[in-house]
């Protein structure tokens, strides 16, 4: 089961040395794993890599030297970090108007419950959103423009979504779009399965 430990965080001058090649490759590995679904959605599947990736940056911004920060980070971090037959997305809707915003968050309420894969045998999996966040951010008239999912799979989810076709889909009364999901995404996630 893939999990983050303390000991895979570097120190902060570690950190300085490498830290243009690691990026280079986390923004190569993000292309594989990026999924748009329609003019306003992307979907990020989120991995071991992009999320060590992600705390150690904020270490970077914040300066944080002491094991306990470190910590921290990774307690808030490590539910984006996917399991076994699990994959987890950030969602971004992406606006960039005021009156983009206006319009779409109020009409894209329980958005990140309508977001789904569509395996091989056009079985539907509809995601969960991360508990945390949806308490904290989501409210009965505005939605927010980022949003965690998680999709866990079964076994028998898990082998259809490795032998054929798969699509992730939006179906909300207000936004309905789906995307055909590539060999090369589909193979980034089976080496997160990997044990």
């Amino acid at each position: 089961m893939a999990t983050l430990h303390l000991d895979e965080i570097m120190d902060l001058r570690e950190y300085e040395r490498i830290r243009e090649q690691f990026r280079r490759e986390i923004i190569d590995h993000k292309k594989t794993r990026r999924v748009s679904l329609g003019p306003i959605m992307t979907a990020l599947f989120e991995s071991k890599d992009t999320i060590r990736f992600q705390i150690q940056e904020m270490a970077r911004a914040e300066k944080m030297i002491s094991d306990e920060a470190i910590s921290q980070e990774l307690s808030t971090y490590e539910p984006l970090v996917p399991k076994k037959n699990q994959m987890v997305a950030t969602v971004f809707i992406e606006l960039v108007t005021k009156e983009e915003l206006m319009h779409w968050l109020p009409l894209l309420v329980g958005i990140e419950k309508s977001i789904a894969l569509v395996l091989s045998d056009g079985e539907v999996l509809f995601a969960l959103p991360e508990a945390d966040h949806e308490s904290q951010l989501t409210r009965s008239d505005i939605t927010s423009t980022v949003h965690y999912v998680t999709f866990d799979l079964t076994q028998a989810q898990a082998d259809k979504f490795k032998s054929g076709d798969v699509y992730l889909k939006v179906d909300h009364p207000d936004y309905r779009h789906s995307t055909k999901l590539g060999k090369d995404f589909r193979n980034s996630i089976l080496e997160d399965w990997k044990d």
